[in-house]
């Protein structure tokens, strides 16, 4: 009996030192990588279809279909979204190469917001579509804003970026994909 006692003493610091073990191993391995980058089922596949409304064009609706034929970005933002206002000169700059069509993604907003958003800011994009309820997000596999998707000409999904898109990202993993697509 003395032997289960004593070992019953040692439960809850063995208990202790898992758990502690556990906690450092998250923590060492929440320094490596990156953590934003989250594999995406749909690259290398076709983009979901859809068809929805276009911001600035009351009763118009746009198509999956229609996109086809020139490569996109399609950029998922929302007026509420704090982190798409850090990435909104970024896009613009890009935006401003034309490069590519850069599609906006208007994700969840009241349709008020998302114009004076507009307005504030400026609009870098070629269109932008509005997707009220986010149904059609569930498709594409977006969370949240912001997100961006590389499209190429043949409407398969060639990169997905979670997160504000920074100059670096565009220069060290947008525009080498965009070379490839491209050649």
């Amino acid at each position: 009996m003395t032997t289960n006692t004593s070992k019953a003493r040692w439960l809850p610091l063995v208990v202790f030192g898992l758990l502690a073990a556990l906690l450092l191993a998250g923590v060492i391995l929440s320094r490596q990588g990156n953590r934003e980058a989250l594999p995406s089922p749909l690259i290398g596949k076709p983009a979901p279809a859809f068809e929805l409304p276009v911001l600035h064009e009351a009763g118009r609706l746009v198509s999956s279909t229609e996109l086809l034929g020139e490569p996109y970005l399609l950029n998922v933002w929302g007026s509420w979204c704090p982190e798409c206002r850090v990435e909104h000169p970024v896009l613009t700059r890009f935006a401003e190469t034309k490069r590519i069509r850069v599609i906006g993604y208007n994700l969840k907003d009241e349709h008020a917001d998302a114009l004076r958003w507009l307005e504030q800011f400026g609009n870098p994009y070629w269109l932008v579509l509005t997707d009220y309820t986010g149904d059609k997000a569930i498709d594409w596999g977006i969370y949240g804003a912001p997100e961006t998707f590389l499209v190429d000409a043949a409407g398969v999904i060639r990169w997905k970026h979670v997160g504000p898109v920074s100059d670096e990202t565009i220069r060290d993993e947008l525009i080498p994909l965009l070379d490839q697509v491209d050649g």
